[in-house]
């Protein structure tokens, strides 16, 4: 295990460079740089020129993405060339929104995909299975950003139930805010999500160590959730990881919608403004969490499921 754990961190140490450099020269493609954005609509080119020297743009790119990395690896992500503050302070204030967000929407996920999929394989077949699965079937066909859209029109403009977006409120004192944002975050996870337990119940109520629970005399609810469901779980414990990590680096287009102020928008905000620095370390932000939270789904899954090929 311990060697398992010391190739897959190097591994992600790898990835999240890769990663970090691909934006960097992404970022370095796009047209124009924070002097010009600085420097407003009918820029002075001495006024760019002397913009460029101060932010440190005018030096070579290898030489400027090299003194970052360096400084990263010490724990400093730089400063803002737009604002300026700390980037490291602007990730955590933005931060708090989306890891609310996040937080409450795993919450809520893991028991109600976990229950959809036990119900449709309990009644493999039935009209509440077939009910079950065309029903999540067709909500993961829908984008994020058209439910966001139909839901805001149905439940925020028409019927005034919710706020349409979190211009002027708070999350954590108006709970009303996060409804939308959290059904449109929870709609394509539960889908896919209660397939796989849907799909893992069937094979583990139909494995050999189940049918001996039965001869055993075990209660059917004991082999159900005791027996059964660990071991279907394995799957569903990797595509939640998936789920974790898009929660938190990928609510780019609902946080969007909702104008929330958390790491998506901060994100489009940087590279609206041509901010390398903002840009840069919310990348490593991103790319650090895939990381360790596909890692620690693999440690998961093979504690779940000790038969696994998951991790080996």
């Amino acid at each position: 295990m311990i060697g398992y754990l010391v190739r897959r961190l190097l591994l992600g140490a790898v990835q999240v460079l890769l990663v970090v450099v691909g934006v960097f020269l992404l970022t370095e493609a796009l047209p124009g740089d924070a002097a010009v954005t600085i420097a407003g609509d009918k820029p002075d080119p001495a006024v760019i020129a002397g913009l460029r020297a101060e932010l440190g743009l005018d030096r070579p790119m290898w030489q400027r993405f090299a003194e970052w990395l360096g400084s990263a690896l010490q724990g400093d992500l730089g400063t803002s060339l737009v604002g300026p503050r700390p980037v490291a302070e602007m990730i955590g204030t933005a931060a708090g929104p989306t890891l609310l967000l996040a937080g409450l929407a795993l919450a809520l996920l893991v028991p109600l995909s976990t229950g959809l999929g036990v119900l449709a394989a309990r009644h493999e077949g039935s009209r509440l299975d077939r009910l079950v699965t065309s029903t999540t079937l067709g909500l993961y066909a829908a984008p994020e950003f058209a439910m966001a859209i139909l839901l805001v029109a149905v439940f925020a403009v028409q019927l005034g139930w919710f706020p349409p977006t979190a211009i002027g409120g708070s999350l954590s004192s108006n709970p009303a805010l996060l409804a939308l944002p959290i059904l449109v975050l929870l709609l394509r996870p539960i889908c896919s999500l209660s397939r796989l337990v849907r799909a893992g119940m069937i094979d583990a109520q139909r494995s050999p160590f189940v049918q001996h629970a039965r001869r055993l005399g075990l209660s059917p609810t004991r082999i159900r959730f005791a027996h059964a469901l660990p071991n279907a779980a394995a799957p569903a414990v990797q595509q939640l990881a998936r789920t974790a990590d898009w929660l938190i680096g990928g609510v780019i287009v609902v946080e969007a919608i909702f104008v929330i102020p958390g790491l998506g928008t901060s994100l489009l905000e940087a590279v609206s403004a041509r901010d390398l620095p903002v840009v840069q370390g919310l990348a490593l932000v991103f790319a650090t969490t895939t990381v360790l939270v596909n890692l620690g789904a693999d440690l998961a899954a093979r504690a779940l499921s000790p038969t696994s090929e998951v991790g080996r």
